[in-house]
């Protein structure tokens, strides 16, 4: 399965490391230099630099063969964009997103983007 992880923080460097190891095919997308070259040395080379809520950006990612895309990012505006653009563009089956302001879930959850229970990957 190919997972893309959009947001290379704790939260996403974590995720990404569990489904590498559940041999999934991972790309962690983060924005900052400095971050993707401690994600890289960890991980090895499953990280791409640049900001995941630009088309651009998951086009280079092979967003359009992704099976699931999930969005960690410490922005809810960011995570919103980044499952809108990879569900509706690149129709991608699966899109999670992180919501970290619980007055945000109504707007995700008029989008579509989140069901009632999370689910396995």
């Amino acid at each position: 399965m190919y997972i893309i992880v959009a947001g290379g923080g704790k939260v996403g460097f974590y995720l990404a490391r569990e489904l590498i190891a559940q041999s999934h095919e991972v790309l962690l997308i983060e924005k900052s230099h400095a971050r993707c070259e401690m994600i890289a040395a960890e991980l090895g080379n499953v990280v791409q630099r640049g900001n995941a809520d630009e088309a651009s950006v998951l086009a280079d990612a092979g967003t359009n063969r992704a099976d699931v895309v999930v969005a960690v990012t410490g922005d809810d505006e960011d995570n919103l964009v980044i499952c809108q653009v990879a569900k509706r563009r690149f129709n991608v089956p699966r899109v999670i997103a992180r919501i970290n302001n619980p007055k945000n879930e109504d707007i995700f959850r008029l989008l579509a983007l989140m069901r009632q229970s999370a689910a396995p990957i």
